[in-house]
């Protein structure tokens, strides 16, 4: 696994989409994912660190697994399939069990950057999706 961190946020005007670009923590590629509307309005409102008055659903989550006793360690994006990227939440339960969440890449990143985990991606979606320049 290979940690990466938020690079930047971008729009791209020619696809109409949002990119959440990740760079290798330790070296040179990039990993630019697409992701919807509003789970980049939820990574910008924990970036610029605005509180809405109320949980929104990634904060819910979290709220949810720190009710339950249980937290969020680290999430990984671990496949890509017909250029769709998979990911996986790993959760620590109170008594130290460790369970996986198959989860969409948008909303684990989410829930990653509010919790200040660390985000990972598998060597081979680098090797299939990196590029070396944004």
């Amino acid at each position: 696994m290979i940690e990466l961190v938020l690079s930047k946020i971008k729009v791209d005007e020619n696809r109409h989409e949002q990119l959440v670009v990740f760079r290798e923590k330790d070296g040179n590629r990039y990993l630019p994912l697409a992701i919807g509307i509003s789970e980049i309005n939820s990574i910008k409102l924990k970036l610029s660190g605005i509180i809405p008055p109320r949980p929104m659903t990634h904060d819910l989550l979290l709220n949810v697994l720190e009710g339950l006793g249980a937290r969020l360690m680290y999430i990984v994006i671990d496949k890509i399939e017909k250029n769709t990227f998979h990911a996986k939440l790993f959760i620590r339960k109170e008594n130290g069990e460790e369970v996986l969440i198959d989860a969409r890449p948008s909303d684990s990143i989410a829930v990653a950057l509010r919790s200040g985990v660390s985000i990972f991606a598998e060597e081979n979606v680098l090797d299939a999706a990196g590029v070396t320049e944004v």
